[in-house]
């Protein structure tokens, strides 16, 4: 599901069952990235998706990367891979103005 920052943040934290996950490359983590975020490169093929595969099901997600379009995809196969609850960051770090660490 696509949310606008302002509730997409809001929801994360009143959500004690919620993970952020992170999916920009390294490069771009490098510049900054939102505090306590899980971090998986979408670009790294296979092994991100074991690593997606990897994460507990039963935890709500709220993904972001630069944009928004790779969160958005990661939200997609996310849903393939069986998970319920996926939150895409609508315009991802590129329209972030919450906290950075």
């Amino acid at each position: 599901m696509d949310l606008e920052q302002e509730k997409w943040w809001s929801d994360f934290q009143n959500d004690t069952n919620a993970v952020l996950l992170d999916v920009r490359t390294d490069e771009e983590v490098e510049e900054g990235m939102i505090p306590n975020a899980l971090h998986h490169d979408f670009y790294q093929g296979q092994d991100f998706l074991n690593a997606l595969e990897s994460l507990d099901k039963s935890k709500n997600y709220d993904i972001y990367c630069r944009s928004g379009n790779r969160s958005g995809q990661t939200c997609m196969l996310m849903k393939q891979l069986g998970f319920e609850n996926t939150f895409n960051l609508v315009g991802g770090m590129n329209s972030w103005n919450g906290p950075v660490e």
